[in-house]
Parts: C-alpha cells; sequence; structure tokens
C-alpha cells in the first residue's frame, strides 16, 4: 500500500504559488505512487483542510509555507518544513525527505499551544509582514480600482452627479474601498507581528496616515510601529491572570492607539508625507533616460518571477496607485506578463528546441501570462534558469520602458490582459498592448537564441 503524504503551502498573497506548489506535490506525488492530499491557504482561504485522521495516518508531513501558519495541529509530529517556491522546484526530493524523516523538525506541544500567541511572534521577516498587509489589502484595491474606473464609463465627470450609478461606483470604489486600502495594510501588518492585540493601533495609525496625507508608505511604517509597539507592551507589562483581559481589552488598545497615534500625528506623518510627495512626484514627472533607468530597474527586480523581489515592486506600485499615479502599474503587469507569455510564444516559434512536455507547458504558460500570472515561466527557469531568467529579464525591462514612454496607466492591480474589457481600468490600452507585444518579443527571441546556443553548446 501506498505512503500517505499532507501537505499546506501558503504564500504571502495567496494567488499562484499557493496553488501550483499544491499542484507540483500532487502530481508528483501520485507519480511516486503515494497518495496525497494538500490543504492551500490561498486569499479566498483555507481549501481542502486536512482533517485529525490525515494527520494522525500521514506517513510525511510537509509544509511549504512563506507566512506564519498554525502548527498547532501537527504537535509531536515530525515536520519538514520548506518554502512554496521549492516545492514547486524539488517536490520529488521533498515528499522523498518527508517519508523518510530527512531534515524534518518535531513540532513540540508546547509550541503548538503557543503558536498564534503575541509572545510567540518576535522579529521576522519584513517582507513576510509587508506581503501579510497586501495580501489582505489586494482583494479591496482590485475591487476599489475596478468600481472607480467603471464609474469613469459614464463619462468623465458623470460620477458627480449625486445619486446616479456613476457616482455610486465612485464612491463605493475610490472614497469606499481605495479610501480602506492604507488602514487595511497598516492593520494586517501590524497583526502579522503581534497578533490581534496590534490590530487595533495598526488601523488606528493607518487611517491617521491616509489624513495626514502620508499615504501607503506612512500606512507600511505605521503598521510596523504597531506592531513592535504592541508587542514590547504586552511583554512588559505583568499582571496576575485574573486582571489578563483587562489588559488585552483596555490597557494594551488604549496605549497602544495612543502612541501611535502621537507619532503619526507630531513625529512621523511630516515627514513621510514629504516623501511620499518626493516620489509621487518624481514619477510623475518620468521622461527620457529616467523611463529607462526606471525600466531596466523594474526588469531586474521580476527576475524571481513573482518571488520576493517581484512582490516588494508590486507593493511599491499598489501604493502609487493610492497618490494617483497609474503608471508604475502598468508598467509592473507589464513585467510581470512578459515571462509566461515569451517563453509560451518560444514554444511555437522553434518547437523543435523544446520536449513534447514543455510544449505542452507552454500552452498553459500562455494562459497564466495573459492572467498576469508570472509563475508560469517558474518550471521553465528551474529547468534552464541562465536560459529563461536573462530573457525574462530583458523582455520585462522593454516592455516596461515602452508602457511608461507612452504614458500607459493601470488603475486596478490585477486583471492581467482581461483589463482590457474593463472601461477605462487602463489607461491608453495601445500603449499596453505595444509594450506587452514588444517585451514578449522579445524574450521569446532571447529565449529561443540563448537555448539553441546552449543546446550546441551541450
Amino acid at each position: 500500500m501506498g505512503k500517505y503524504i499532507v501537505a499546506i503551502t501558503a504564500c504571502p498573497t495567496g494567488i499562484a504559488h499557493t496553488y501550483m506548489a499544491a499542484e507540483k506535490l500532487a502530481l508528483v506525488g501520485k507519480e511516486m505512487g503515494y497518495e496525497v492530499k494538500v490543504e492551500t491557504q490561498g486569499t479566498s482561504g483555507a481549501q481542502n483542510i486536512l482533517s485529525e485522521d490525515d494527520i494522525a495516518r500521514a506517513d510525511g508531513i510537509i509544509l511549504a509555507v512563506d507566512k506564519e501558519i498554525d502548527e498547532s495541529r501537527f504537535a509531536g509530529k515530525q515536520v519538514l518544513k520548506t518554502s512554496v517556491g521549492k516545492a514547486i522546484r524539488e517536490p520529488h526530493e521533498l515528499i522523498e525527505n518527508a517519508v523518510n524523516k530527512t531534515n524534518t523538525v518535531k513540532i513540540s506541544a508546547k509550541k503548538g499551544e503557543e503558536q498564534n500567541t503575541i509572545s510567540s511572534k518576535g522579529v521576522k521577516s519584513i517582507y513576510k509582514h509587508i506581503m501579510a498587509g497586501v495580501s489582505y489589502m489586494l482583494p479591496i484595491v482590485v475591487a476599489g480600482g475596478i468600481l472607480t474606473a467603471l464609474s469613469f464609463a459614464f463619462g468623465i465627470y458623470a460620477f458627480q452627479e449625486e445619486g446616479s450609478l456613476a457616482w455610486a461606483f465612485f464612491q463605493i470604489g475610490a472614497s469606499g474601498a481605495l479610501g480602506l486600502m492604507v488602514p487595511v495594510l497598516s492593520a494586517y501588518i501590524a497583526h502579522s507581528i503581534a497578533d490581534k492585540a496590534g490590530f487595533a493601533a495598526g488601523l488606528v495609525g493607518g487611517w491617521l496616515a491616509n489624513s495626514v496625507g502620508a499615504g501607503f508608505l506612512g500606512g507600511m511604517l505605521a503598521g510596523f510601529i504597531a506592531g513592535y509597539v504592541t508587542l514590547f507592551l504586552n511583554k512588559s507589562i505583568r499582571l496576575p491572570v485574573t486582571f489578563r483581559g483587562i489588559k488585552d481589552i483596555l490597557i494594551l488598545p488604549i496605549l497602544s492607539v495612543a502612541i501611535v497615534g502621537i507619532l503619526m500625528l507630531y513625529v512621523i506623518g511630516t515627514p513621510i508625507k514629504a516623501l511620499n510627495s518626493s516620489i509621487t512626484d518624481l514619477l510623475t514627472a518620468l521622461s527620457g533616460g529616467s523611463i529607462i533607468i526606471m525600466g531596466i530597474i523594474f526588469g531586474i527586480l521580476y527576475w524571481d518571477l513573482g518571488g520576493p523581489f517581484s512582490k516588494v515592486l508590486y507593493a511599491f506600485a499598489v501604493g502609487m496607485i493610492a497618490e494617483g499615479v497609474y503608471e508604475p502599474m502598468a508598467a509592473v503587469i507589464v513585467c510581470g506578463m512578459i515571462p509566461p507569455l515569451g517563453i509560451a510564444v518560444a514554444t511555437f516559434i522553434r518547437p523543435q528546441l523544446w520536449t513534447q512536455q514543455q510544449k505542452e507547458a507552454g500552452k498553459a504558460s500562455l494562459f497564466l501570462g495573459l492572467s498576469y500570472i508570472t509563475e508560469g515561466a517558474i518550471p521553465f527557469a528551474a529547468e534552464s534558469p541562465l536560459v529563461v531568467i536573462p530573457s525574462c529579464v530583458i523582455g520585462g525591462a522593454v516592455g516596461a520602458i515602452v508602457s511608461m514612454a507612452m504614458n500607459t496607466g493601470i488603475v486596478a492591480p490585477h486583471g492581467g490582459i482581461f483589463l482590457l474589457l474593463i472601461p477605462n481600468a487602463v489607461h491608453n490600452p495601445v500603449g499596453f498592448l505595444v509594450a506587452l507585444v514588444i517585451g514578449t518579443i522579445v524574450t521569446a527571441l532571447t529565449v529561443t537564441v540563448l537555448k539553441t546556443y546552449d543546446m550546441k553548446r551541450k
């Protein structure tokens, strides 16, 4: 009888890596003759949830996660901890290690019980905290951006007519959803650091960041301050167990909200507002050589194909939407669509360079690219990194440069080619398509040349 493997996959934003890792583990596990069940913790919540019976009878447990998850269910079990990226690239090795208990760790009962307490959080990766905030903020920004764009479909100034449908879409999208973007980001950064106790101070800090003009950068900073201030207060204030409820409900919220609020109003808000304005002015005034430099930077940062560097760049572009600057978002989306699209085209123009399996993957990569899922290029990059990664960087940089040179802007931070179906979601749709096509062709040709040379060399 085959072994039984259970796993959890979870990436910071819960969009693509989470499901790609789950699919890869399930597919490879089946090929190895094992039964595999994978729980995914994505933006829509946990799916295919592991039961107590699943965990109890598992011969191997894999946690392929890049964010904090509740490990209490696995107390007393040997668990293999890894990243979602490695689950995509090396599923066979991970499954074998999980079954053979190689490089596994035992989850202690004590750790399992304390997993979600504030004291267990400590100082973690800045990137993980930011992505925790972004993952909760993203649906709000997408909804807000698209509804705002729809309000302009009735006419550029139609939203000014109070009571009209255009006015309603604008109120819901721009005033409502996008107005909540920074507070939600800040609240969940603080939540990632200090759990529930940090949420109130993070939410208030983010709202104040908006009100004083500190925007996205101020909201991020407010989230970190709220999280670590709450963490410090929680560890420093020691009360008898009978007064713990008072501490959680009364003392921590009042002190943390007051401290964060005072800092935002009197210390941090003004300089962050000035910095934010400088960045906005710089991006608004981009021209000539500065566009080329910015495009090259965008292309280089997308070298990890949807990984940490790409997501930091993406978070920056989302922040610019809040400031009314839409060109960076367009350039970032172009950068993210080009790698899978370019590779897909490369498999079509020179099919003899690719195996049958790669050609089939190329078809899937085409649809992933059109949907702005950069991770569709990862399987190809894992097999030929020196061929694929430079090609994607070059094509992405070219696409970003063309996008910014043609003043292309996007008001919604996701959706890929389908944003063209929404009126006014894309400013200068022709520029968007031109940038996408040029970048895709550059990547496809570069991949073809490098792969041809690589095969001849071998």
